[in-house]
């Protein structure tokens, strides 16, 4: 089982958030003991927003088992699908949104997401299977 971990969930995480890390992290735990964790590029590129230095985003993303995996042509068309659906229901970002890429991502090269945000997966990538930690 291959679980795709969205940045909400690892933010929750290494900044030990009160109300989500515990569930964040037993989450993860469950997640890891099923299979490999994986994050796309934007994922990535989140996360190490939030450390001093890239080799710290980096040694964290190790420690905790995730494994880099960048977006394939695949992920990219079907993030533009779900974007022109988005779109089309008036949807009024005119650039595209880092979720359409990331659940695209889990979509293509993953078995599930592991995120909080299950609205906006469920809503435009309905084939994807959607775990939310803050929910047992």
């Amino acid at each position: 089982m291959i679980t795709a971990i969205d940045t909400n969930v690892l933010l929750d995480l290494f900044g030990a958030d009160p109300t989500f890390g515990p569930a964040a992290k037993a989450a993860v735990r469950t997640c890891r003991n099923d299979g490999d964790l994986v994050a796309c590029e934007v994922v990535g590129a989140e996360v190490a927003g939030v450390f001093q230095t890239a080799q710290e985003a980096q040694g964290a993303m190790q420690r905790l088992g995730v494994d880099f995996n960048a977006l394939s042509r695949d992920a990219a068309l079907a993030a533009g699908a779900a974007w022109k659906v988005y779109r089309t229901r008036g949807g009024s970002r005119q650039r595209m949104i880092a979720d359409f890429l990331i659940g695209a991502h889990a979509l293509t090269h993953a078995d599930r997401l592991l995120t909080r945000d299950r609205g906006f997966y469920r809503t435009y990538f309905k084939q994807l299977k959607v775990v939310d930690p803050s929910r047992p």
